[in-house]
């Protein structure tokens, strides 16, 4: 146990708290039992360490990580149980999703321990409802999405901006007091500002690294898939990856990648859930978020120029990015006549030459338009949509 804590110091000491992730002033930290789930990479470990650094300190708190080498000879419940009997009051697990049953001792450690509190982490695959312990009623899950335009602004280059709401961003609201052009930044944003690690050395490596992971590890886990399965998501990741963006005919795909029709919806289900993709319904069931998959984008640009690099779709990317910024806070549907429809707002993204002939007879309709410093009337560049979170 004497390892763990030199671990946690070390980390701790190593944790700037300079800048902070979206989430982190909108979880409940006093709440008995906490998960944050996301996909790998967006910053979930640096929320938590940030957080106690910042509020508890190493006298209260210990933070260890599920997969370190303890766990092979000792159960989370032993350690919690020293822990909680030398006066430990706050139990933070990394990478929850890494240790057999988990689920399960975390009741046990709920149950048992009223005075402990406990926050998790773990995968966005990580299904809370999912296996033989109920931690619904327990656990408060909370989801971080990768940076926003917005927060790349401030981690890359210390330029603060307000936080825009829809209504504001169609308003042509926006404004960028300290940026004067704002598209350069933009671009490099696509390519490398969705994930905190951007800013290091060798982030395209490190990228590629964790959609093999995610597809050989955290989804076959979770979903008790063989290996031969992780083959076959791969394939699948590589179909949507060339297509712009991909409209999916879901017999084909059965027949090229081998699996049923029941397996393929499940694939698409599960490489959402891990960050991997993101699905575009419409409003046919007449339950927005359950109509039919009309577009399926991979979740982000990052992963775009990661997996196809320069022979990106530019309209791809511009839909990619749309739906990924726009989606942590509104409900988005496909529309007939545009791209998008975010409540009563109807959106056709395009470059600067876009012409507006679908949408013109509309008053909430409007055009976002790539490669323009700022809005007119109802055309808003497509930068803006970065600054709602």
């Amino acid at each position: 146990m004497r390892t763990l804590y030199q671990k946690f110091e070390t980390l701790l000491q190593n944790t700037t708290t300079d800048f902070k992730r979206y989430l982190h002033e909108k979880v409940s930290w006093d709440n008995r039992m906490i998960g944050i789930i996301g996909a790998r990479g967006v910053g979930k470990t640096t929320l938590i360490l940030q957080h106690i650094k910042e509020n508890l300190g190493s006298k209260k708190a210990l933070y260890v990580s599920a997969d370190d080498m303890y766990f092979g000879e000792n159960k989370l419940f032993d350690l919690a149980d020293d822990f909680y009997k030398n006066a430990g009051e706050y139990l933070f697990i990394d990478e929850i999703h890494k240790y057999s049953d988990w689920s399960r001792e975390l009741k046990n450690i709920y149950d048992s321990f009223p005075a402990l509190k406990i926050v998790f982490t773990g995968s966005s695959v990580l299904d809370i409802l999912k296996g033989s312990a109920d931690l619904s009623r327990r656990a408060i899950i909370y989801k971080l999405h990768g940076l926003s335009f917005r927060e790349y602004l401030k981690l890359f280059h210390n330029y603060e901006t307000e936080v825009y709401s829809l209504k504001q961003i169609v308003n042509n609201e926006v404004k960028l007091t300290d940026i004067k052009h704002p598209l350069p930044l933009f671009n490099d944003y696509l390519k490398r500002g969705y994930y905190p690690f951007g800013l290091e050395n060798e982030m395209d490596i490190r990228l590629g690294q964790i959609i093999v992971q995610t597809l050989e590890t955290d989804i076959p886990q979770y979903a008790n898939l063989n290996v031969g399965t992780s083959r076959k998501l791969k394939r699948l990741l590589s179909i949507i990856a060339e297509s712009v963006p991909f409209k999916p005919n879901f017999s084909k795909i059965s027949e090229i990648i081998g699996v049923s029709r029941n397996s393929l919806d499940d694939y698409f289900t599960y490489m959402e859930k891990a960050g991997l993709i993101g699905q575009l319904r419409n409003e046919t069931s007449g339950i927005r978020g359950l109509g039919k998959v009309d577009k399926v984008y991979l979740d982000n640009t990052n992963i775009i120029f990661n997996l196809v690099g320069e022979k990106s779709n530019t309209g791809n990317i511009r839909e990619t990015f749309f739906f990924n910024q726009m989606r942590l806070k509104n409900e988005i549907i496909s529309s007939e006549k545009a791209d998008f429809v975010i409540d009563n707002y109807t959106f056709e993204i395009g470059g600067k030459n876009k012409q507006q002939k679908q949408i013109e007879k509309d008053a909430n309709s409007f055009v976002v338009k790539d490669d323009i410093e700022f809005g007119y009337l109802n055309v808003i560049p497509l930068w803006a949509f970065g600054l709602n979170y």
